[in-house]
């Protein structure tokens, strides 16, 4: 099969793209042919190291796919070939990034037709981040408000839409020229973090989601009513300390699991959520992507295709 793979960590140009050898399918598990996998912040980073060492090169980045099921390991039930499925590669496991993939079927679900490969995979670790951190991490509730931070990328965009469904009321940060963008996926107030002092510029929250880090962090403390919630996901692998008694600070725990993944497709067929903004690239160029990811101003997703 061909793959993006990395034989030692370094900048984009470290990324390969060549042929290894197919998977097959342990007992329990399936074979799925790729049609599309998305590009997450996270790919970069352990690319470049940022997360320790690996030592299982040669390493196959991504973490979420679309495709076809292609071939069924011992006591699979659920699934036959051919059927569309997508799924989120187990925590602390990645593969996407190649034309094939053997994974456990508890972790993928079924893709219909009203949705397309490059769409589902582009929602899928978005979504269940999302899902995570909004609704079982800080627990909206209707009428709250909430401030998300960076809100014309992946996970934020997600995020705006799902807190807009909940119906709370939505403050986003974005750079002027996403404004309108955020706007539409339901922010009521949209903030140029670039020319303004968020920690200022914001209302009183209940709750924050931070996908930025860095000044979001203090921001995000600074905004919070007494008793409010703050949930961070680019802040290393535990949460940030609270400088406040008053307020509680979390790092939302993103399993994978095939009732989140579902909870996403049912919340994009309401109409509750929409695909992101999608750039894609066939997966020879993944370098390409790479470059534009670390750049940490993108807006949407951005997704490598197979064929």
């Amino acid at each position: 099969m061909k793959a993006v793979y990395i034989e030692a960590h370094g900048g984009p140009e470290a990324l390969e793209f060549g042929d290894l050898p197919d998977p097959a399918p342990g007992d329990g598990e399936i074979v799925v042919d790729i049609r599309a996998a998305s590009v997450n912040g996270a790919d970069w980073k352990m690319r470049a190291g940022k997360y320790g060492p690996l030592s299982d090169f040669p390493h196959i980045l991504g973490r979420d796919f679309s495709g076809v099921v292609a071939a069924l390991g011992a006591g699979v039930a659920e699934f036959d070939p051919g059927d569309p499925v997508f799924g989120v590669c187990p925590a602390g496991s990645e593969g996407a990034y190649a034309e094939k993939i053997a994974i456990d079927p508890a972790i993928v679900a079924r893709k219909p037709d009203s949705i397309s490969h490059a769409e589902i995979s582009a929602l899928s670790l978005i979504g269940l981040t999302a899902l995570v951190s909004i609704e079982d991490t800080i627990r909206l509730r209707p009428g709250e408000t909430v401030l998300i931070h960076g809100g014309a990328g992946g996970v934020a965009g997600f995020a705006v839409q799902l807190a807009k469904h909940i119906g709370a009321r939505v403050v986003a940060t974005a750079s002027t020229e996403n404004h309108d963008y955020v706007r539409a996926l339901g922010a009521e107030i949209v903030i140029d973090y670039n020319a303004v002092d968020v920690a200022s510029a914001a209302p009183e929250c209940d709750a924050v989601l931070d996908t930025v880090g860095g000044e979001a962090v203090r921001m995000s403390f600074a905004v919070l009513k007494p008793g409010g919630r703050a949930a961070f996901i680019a802040s290393g692998p535990a949460a940030p300390p609270s400088p406040r008694s008053d307020v509680v600070s979390l790092r939302p725990r993103v399993g994978r699991d095939r009732a989140h993944l579902e909870r996403i497709l049912r919340l994009f067929e309401d109409g509750a959520v929409r695909a992101p903004e999608i750039r894609r690239y066939p997966l020879a160029l993944a370098g390409e992507a790479h470059r534009i990811s670390e750049g940490r101003h993108l807006r949407g997703k951005l997704v490598l295709e197979t064929g």
